[in-house]
């Protein structure tokens, strides 16, 4: 799923603030007076074992799961971060009936703007479906359709981009050159990514936080030296990566 919640917004700096958040599952109580500052302009992975509530913060940041009265997950002026959010989901929930080009101009159709044709092809030619662009999903592989929802987004240009294991139906060739374009086109603005990879999360952030517990909490801010896209074989990103699985393994 690709969600946008209203009209684009101008702003494209924008720094989220989580103060006191709680959030149930049913029973389950998988935050209690969580806090978090996510920097304005960066991108932001976040790890963490199945199941402790990644895809959940995710979905309380875009306003799609209600945390407890008392929670506050806000811009650092303390506003409301509707309208400036563009969320992807694990599941791409392409439309069946429409046409790849359509799927990825939805949100503009949706709002019954005029659909930026040209800037949805171009995008497709990027992700590698420009010959696709008139197929329906079900002609599609799953990381074809993978791609599709990921164009999608970025059609959407808001300046807070949530995603939730964009990349993870992909082979490694085409997920690294996605990685590519996702630092290319998503610079400067606020990117939260949920990855269950430590490599792909110290090649693309800025800061890697690790979520883990029960209920949950985010641990120190992990910032690799040098900025995203980082090199498969920089010493540093490789010591990190062993040094985070290492700490991944100890706490499943």
């Amino acid at each position: 799923m690709t969600q946008s919640m209203g009209p684009a917004a101008s702003d494209q700096s924008v720094a989220i603030k989580i103060r006191k958040a709680t959030l149930r599952l049913g029973s389950l109580l998988l935050f209690d007076d969580l806090n978090a500052d996510i920097g304005s302009g960066r991108a932001t992975c976040l790890l963490g074992t199945s199941g402790v509530g990644k895809t959940s913060l995710l979905k309380a940041i875009a306003g799609l799961a209600a945390c407890e009265p008392g929670s506050s997950i806000t811009d650092r002026d303390g506003r409301r971060l509707e309208g400036r959010v563009a969320y992807m989901a694990q599941q791409d929930l392409l439309l069946p009936w429409l046409t790849v080009l359509d799927n990825v101009t939805l949100g503009s159709r949706y709002r019954r703007e005029s659909a930026p044709r040209d800037e949805a092809l171009h995008l497709l030619e990027k992700v590698g479906l420009a010959d696709s662009a008139n197929a329906r999903p079900d002609k599609l592989s799953g990381g074809m359709r993978q791609r599709a929802a990921l164009a999608r987004t970025l059609m959407e240009h808001r300046p807070v981009v949530l995603l939730d294991e964009p990349f993870a139906a992909l082979d490694a060739v085409t997920r690294a050159r996605l990685q590519e374009l996702a630092a290319e086109l998503l610079a400067n603005r606020t990117l939260v990514l949920v990855t269950h990879d430590p490599l792909e999360a110290l090649r693309l952030g800025h800061a890697v936080r690790v979520l883990q517990g029960r209920p949950a909490k985010l641990g120190p801010a992990i910032e690799p030296p040098g900025h995203p896209l980082r090199s498969f074989s920089d010493p540093s990103v490789l010591k990190l990566q062993a040094e985070l699985m290492t700490d991944l393994l100890a706490v499943s």
